[in-house]
């Protein structure tokens, strides 16, 4: 590249024959930007506008004048073979980029984008996933904040990439963060709104924010080099290219809107051959393009998308309000705090307005900015509490706004199916998180709740199952809903399952089921095929399932399978699916969990043996609904699962914790006596059993949140057993069993912690003897107190309106 010589910078002059192209550098998403590119391309008057971005959106670029279209939006490119490597290219509505589109379509003007053309980003960021790297820094998908977004070149254009000016920098670095501190700034936000965003658009010459801006940008190119920004050589060449085409087609009509990083890279003269010799041999991927909606959450820094502004709320106000902002602003925090009830007045407004000019006027602003108006917000309406400023910050100076693009905007089929269903089912994408609240006996509801499901099994994240509120029936469910602008990218991800999302879900469940790693994992897939009403997938699911039941020997594995299958024969009732092949199934794994957990149970450590408890809760409640479940068929699972509880319960080799939860289900279920029950404790708790034994049984039998502590309170032989057990441990072996007792009697509720304590105190022989007198339960008077019985008949009349009955009466004899 020999050849490759640079020249000196030429600054922009005006308007004329031989006045060169007009470069418009500007900041991305900056709303003194757009208005500044609005005002110079009203006085240039150009033939054609050249934008950087992606030139496989040319065509996409009518879309913008559609009436359908809102920004926020993004052009989306992703990679057809691999549709999850993907790009973004955000716009809003204060981005220079979007206005220059609008003011060429308005106008009748050609508009191209000169960036480097996606098909080339794409490959090289999948090789730099395949190969490493090597030595350079990844671009962002989309522009960032700085002054040129997506980087700048490895070096100075034309120069050799071991040129570098002296003092370049090997990391990136933040043009505006640079300019910034040498003006005497700590906040690069602060003084871009001092230098730009305060300044009127349009006043004097249009072209003169972007001749100072450029200088001060060749001036930091001459001092860092590309300032540890990666690809910027190519991508500047490559726009280089296309900047003398659009000169040689329209001469000296050419306007470029780009980066302001890269306008002096644009300003050089190289060769075309050396240009052409930077762009030889990139690799290639076949992409396609297209609009996507975007929020402005997502054009914030802390959505992680460096799309670069920390409120795009408050940028968005700037840009629609550029007469009396401030004003206008605290309007817009009234409104939001009176929305949530907060008392702000007219009053209020008026003096925040004064204090944020005050603040600006003692901290040498021109004007008030967003920390001038924060500051005032909080004292003023906030009355100094972070907690509603929070609020505002979220709502407003951040944004939840989503745009809309036109149903003519080219997409997969997948989306475009899923369009027309959120159109037919009234599920409006919304930026805002929100609660649905479904009702599966409706059919609208019911149609909405198995898109739902079948987009969550795509891996569509739309919505996610929340806890219902006011009702545990199955006929309720309860989402959260969220559209996220990346979701875009998972509904052409899943585009190649299917061109609908019913025969795409239905693909990727018989593809999943195939490459499950477990049992459990199949028997969670055909419950959520269950919600989703997959009727194709099915049958494969179901033969997967049959075939790992069959082939898996572990009791745990079965164990954590079957309540899933017994949840999913429930859905049967609300659903209407049929379910008589997966209740064959779940019977058929449960006669297999039957067999196997008490050979399973046996000489089992203290971990293990938790887990296994756990196991044995999961499979007697699944048992409970199996065994009425008419689907199975099979009416003698409930009596064969109790025959194995009692087989669990009296055998020695099985942990005490698993013995003393079989014995408590026993108990509840009815199958054993209290004083059976009290026999097993008696002998377990006898002197023969190690302590931490025993402590383990009882952990089992009263703990783990079961009601075990209700229990004691109701059965004094049962807590004096307790009682005796726990006074006769030895010293030595009491410190072994005290994190196990405390951690069985913490789960119960202070009031049930009291009443024990309480019968405690009281002694199990006053137990005892007040039962023997007649005390119908422990800790009670043994005969009724009829005073206090007394005081509280007003209130049961009450409750139970029977003075107001008797008011009646009294009128009706009144009457007669």
């Amino acid at each position: 590249m020999g050849g490759n010589q640079v020249t000196a910078v030429e600054r922009p002059v005006g308007r004329g024959a031989g006045a060169g192209p007009v470069l418009l550098g500007v900041r991305h998403h900056g709303p003194g930007s757009a208005r500044a590119v609005r005002a110079a391309l009203e006085e240039t008057g150009p033939a054609v506008v050249l934008i950087e971005g992606p030139p496989e959106a040319d065509a996409l670029i009518p879309l913008a004048a559609d009436a359908e279209m809102r920004p926020p939006v993004a052009l989306l490119a992703h990679a057809v073979d691999e549709p999850g490597r993907s790009a973004f290219w955000p716009l809003a509505e204060f981005s220079p980029e979007w206005v220059a589109l609008r003011w060429a379509l308005e106008h009748g003007v050609p508009a191209r984008f000169i960036d480097l053309p996606a098909t080339h980003t794409l490959a090289w960021e999948r090789r730099e996933d395949e190969e490493g790297p090597q030595g350079e820094s990844p671009v962002d998908a989309e522009p960032t904040a700085t002054e040129g977004g997506g980087g700048a070149p490895a070096t100075a254009p034309g120069a050799a990439p071991d040129s570098e000016p002296d003092g370049a920098a090997e990391v990136r670095i933040d043009p505006l963060g640079v300019l910034a501190d040498a003006a005497g700034y700590d906040d690069p936000e602060r003084w871009w709104e001092d230098v730009v965003e305060h300044r009127g658009a349009g006043q004097g010459d249009a072209l003169a924010p972007f001749t100072a801006l450029e200088e001060a940008m060749a001036a930091l190119r001459e001092t860092y080099g590309s300032g540890g920004h990666a690809r910027d050589l190519v991508r500047e060449a490559y726009m280089r290219l296309q900047l003398r085409s659009a000169q040689r087609e329209f001469e000296d009509g050419v306007a470029v809107v780009c980066g302001a990083w890269h306008v002096p890279a644009l300003r050089q003269r190289t060769t075309v051959a050396a240009d052409k010799a930077l762009l030889k041999g990139l690799p290639k991927v076949k992409t396609d393009m297209t609009w996507v909606p975007w929020t402005h959450r997502r054009l914030s820094r802390v959505s992680g998308y460096g799309a670069g502004i920390d409120s795009p709320g408050w940028y968005g106000h700037l840009f629609s309000a550029p007469d009396r902002p401030v004003e206008r602003w605290m309007t817009k925090v009234a409104g939001l705090l009176r929305a949530e009830d907060r008392i702000v007045s007219s009053a209020h407004v008026i003096e925040a307005v004064r204090l944020a000019e005050t603040l600006a006027a003692m901290r040498g602003r021109p004007l008030p900015g967003l920390s001038e108006s924060t500051d005032a917000v909080r004292a003023v309406m906030c009355e100094g509490s972070d907690v509603p400023l929070a609020l505002v910050h979220d709502r407003l100076v951040v944004g939840d706004v989503l745009g809309e693009v036109p149903s003519t905007a080219p997409a997969v089929p997948l989306q475009r199916d899923l369009t027309r269903l959120q159109r037919r089912l009234r599920l409006k994408p919304e930026a805002l998180e929100r609660e649905l609240e479904l009702d599966l006996r409706k059919e609208n509801d019911a149609a909405r709740s198995r898109l739902l499901h079948r987009l969550r099994l795509l891996g569509i994240a739309w919505g996610e199952p929340a806890a219902s509120r006011g009702s545990t029936g199955t006929f309720r469910e309860t989402w959260r809903l969220r559209w996220e602008p990346e979701l875009s990218v998972r509904v052409a991800e899943a585009g190649v399952w299917g061109t609908t999302v019913l025969s795409a879900a239905t693909a990727k469940a018989e593809a999943d089921a195939v490459t499950a790693n477990g049992l459990a994992d199949v028997t969670a897939l055909a419950e959520r095929c269950l919600l989703a009403e997959l009727p194709g997938a099915l049958p494969t699911v179901m033969r997967i399932l049959a075939d790992r039941a069959a082939l898996d020997a572990d009791v745990g594995h079965l164990a954590q399978a079957l309540p899933a299958l017994v949840r999913s024969l429930r859905y049967g009732d609300v659903r209407g699916t049929d379910t008589g092949a997966l209740g064959e199934v779940a019977a058929g794994l449960a006669e297999r969990v039957f067999v196997g957990l008490p050979p399973a149970c046996a000489a089992l450590d203290a971990d293990a043996a938790e887990e296994m408890r756990r196991h044995v809760d999961a499979v007697h409640g699944a048992v409970g609904l199996l065994g009425d479940a008419p689907a199975t068929g099979r009416g003698h699972l409930r009596p064969r699962w109790q025959s194995v509880l009692r087989v669990l319960s009296g055998r020695d080799t099985v942990p005490g914790v698993i013995r003393g939860r079989a014995v408590r289900l026993l108990l509840d279920d009815g199958e054993l006596a209290q004083d059976e029950a009290a026999r097993l404790m008696g002998l377990v708790l006898s002197p023969g059993t190690p302590p931490a034994d025993a402590a383990a049984w009882i952990e089992g039998f009263v703990g783990g949140g079961s009601g075990g502590g209700m229990l004691l309170v109701h059965d004094e032989r049962l807590l004096g057993l307790v009682d005796t057990w726990l006074t006769g441990v030895p010293a030595e072996a009491f410190t072994d069993v005290l994190p196990l007792l405390r951690r069985t009697f913490s789960a119960y509720e202070p009031g049930v912690r009291r009443t024990l304590g309480e019968l405690v105190r009281r002694g199990p022989a006053a137990q005892g003897a007040a039962t023997a007198a007649g005390s119908a339960i422990p800790g009670f008077a043994a005969e009724l107190d009829t005073v206090r019985a007394d005081a509280v008949l007003p209130v049961v009349r009450l409750l139970l309106g029977l003075d107001d009955m008797d008011t009646r009466n009294d009128l009706v004899g009144v009457e007669r």
